[in-house]
């Protein structure tokens, strides 16, 4: 997945959930090599330790048992949290 592909995902997955919370971006998960060689590149930012890593207001989770992926917020359930409404492309 590249910058470009994860920005896709979310966007339509953002589309696809209408009025349903549960169905909205949750969690980004990346495997660790994966983030390094490719996926470092998007804007992700920390404005606080406990916000965590996020890439247009959601979490990610970088780790090597990790499968890069985007996990809806009842999928992703308390590993997302505290959820945001997912930002515009800048």
């Amino acid at each position: 997945m590249t910058p470009t592909e994860l920005d896709d995902a979310l966007d339509a997955m953002a589309k696809a959930a209408g009025d349903d919370a549960g169905k909205l971006p949750g969690l980004i998960t990346v495997e660790t090599d994966h983030w390094v060689q490719v996926l470092s590149g998007v804007r992700a930012t920390c404005s606080a330790l406990h916000d965590g890593l996020r890439h247009r207001g959601i979490v990610i989770h970088v780790g090597s048992a990790q499968e890069t992926k985007v996990l809806t917020r009842a999928e992703a359930g308390e590993r997302g949290e505290p959820h945001r409404d997912l930002k515009s492309r800048d």
